[in-house]
């Protein structure tokens, strides 16, 4: 849909980033990845918001550090979903749902840790009662998903070094 910019693959493995402002009939050319380059671009995207994960925790901001462990697992699920399809990862933050993209076999623990951490990227979103939000995530509940966060994240990771099938 040239209306909205797409990824144009130029040849097997090239993606073209292009936009096509308003009233003009002709996209502009942003950015040439190969698909390495683009798995690279949300593995760095991923392991920078990490550390801010901590820092969210040091300060006692606790719902944002869990969004950006969110943010975490959701850079790293797009990577995966690229070397598994060779395109460009859907637009979603549903952490499911990327994983079913990268067609990984999760099992029931890391299913309901994915569905729970989505949820926290929704409510930093969308807070229906910031305040009773604040007050349900303690630093001992947020140190627990954390750990999660983390562990999931490093299974992902693991995922990333293996050569594709």
């Amino acid at each position: 849909d040239k209306s909205t910019g797409t990824v144009i693959p130029a040849k097997a493995g090239i993606h073209y980033a292009t936009y096509l402002p308003a009233n003009s009939q002709r996209p502009i050319l942003l950015k040439a990845m190969n698909v390495d380059e683009i798995i690279q671009y949300w593995i760095e995207l991923a392991n920078a918001d990490w550390p801010v994960v901590g820092h969210l925790f040091d300060s006692g901001d606790y719902s944002y550090a869990l969004f950006f462990g969110h943010l975490y697992l959701e850079k790293l699920l797009k990577a995966l979903v690229v070397k598994v399809t060779c395109k460009h990862a859907p637009k979603t933050h549903n952490l499911i749902f990327l994983a079913e993209s990268a067609n990984l076999d999760i099992s029931d623990s890391i299913r309901d840790i994915l569905i729970r951490i989505t949820g926290y990227s929704i409510e930093a979103r969308y807070p229906d009662d910031f305040v009773s939000m604040q007050k349900n995530y303690t630093s001992e509940y947020c140190k627990r998903e954390i750990k999660d966060i983390q562990e999931v994240g490093e299974w992902l990771k693991s995922k990333l070094k293996t050569k594709k099938k």
